[in-house]
């Protein structure tokens, strides 16, 4: 009986893609742990993201899952990226992460200036609650309006926010729920774009420019300090080079077949 249990094991073992053994140790290491169902959730986001040529242009991903700070905090992508939560003001749970919209952040510690490329950047994140305030999702801007690197999923009187540059209106999309999968996106030197899930709902021509403070979860990494923290539950969030058309369509498609495996889809 023992033994043909460690058999099983060593079976699951072997059929996990070696860099999804890589983050389940650092989310061990680092004190957390996962579920079988995670795991294999996990190991199914890896292959579907490497199937699609979109492992190689991330440079962080946090799947959040593990319920504690110590998991949502690890990058499935490398060691680099560890997030740091702020010590008060979350609540984790197994379908994501919960700020408090007061001081409650998670610092990727990842500087657009010096980790992405001016014209080639994209940020993503998967929210859970449909609100409308003055909130910030995914933000950094050093000079304010300058250069903004930032997703905004339902921004009081503007809708979807996605800036990759210097913000314009163009950068404004109409949405009524802030709830799904939203990336910002630039692919090249004329052309940034929008999604959330699966439409593209924004194409526009502006001028790039990148921030040289940290990227913050829940809330915006302003030049004199940092506001506008958000209430939203976060149960996806990435960083990396911009997507073509085809890769964000397969990007959307593979976050959404994770969540509906940890049945926290929306």
């Amino acid at each position: 009986m023992i033994l043909a249990s460690h058999g099983i094991i060593s079976s699951q073992i072997a059929s996990f893609d070696a860099d999804a053994l890589a983050f389940f140790a650092r989310v061990t290491a680092a004190g957390g742990t996962l579920s079988t169902t995670e795991k294999q959730a996990v190991n199914q986001l890896v292959l579907d993201l490497k199937a699609n040529s979109l492992w190689t242009p991330m440079k962080a991903i946090y799947p959040m899952v593990g319920a504690s700070a110590a998991a949502c905090a690890q990058n499935l992508k490398s060691s680099s990226f560890t997030g740091t939560f702020t010590s008060t003001g979350w609540t984790f749970a197994s379908s994501g992460v919960t700020g408090n919209g007061t001081n409650a952040y998670m610092d990727t510690n990842l500087i657009p200036s010096v980790s992405l490329g001016l014209n080639s950047g994209h940020l993503s994140i998967y929210s859970r609650t449909n609100i409308e305030d003055l909130s910030s999702d995914l933000s950094s801007e050093s000079t304010g309006s300058g250069n903004q690197q930032i997703i905004l999923a339902r921004y009081t009187g503007l809708g979807f926010v996605s800036t990759y540059g210097i913000y314009s209106p163009a950068s404004n999309s109409p949405n009524t729920d802030s709830r799904g999968f939203f990336i910002t996106n630039r692919n090249s030197a004329t052309n940034s774009s929008a999604f959330k899930n699966n439409t593209k709902v924004l194409d526009y021509a502006i001028i790039s420019s990148l921030s040289t403070k940290s990227l913050l979860l829940a809330a915006d990494n302003y030049p004199a300090s940092i506001v506008r923290f958000s209430v939203r539950q976060y149960a996806f969030a990435s960083i990396g080079d911009g997507l073509t058309d085809t890769q964000a369509s397969n990007f959307y498609t593979a976050v959404q077949a994770f969540q509906t495996t940890l049945s926290r889809n929306v």
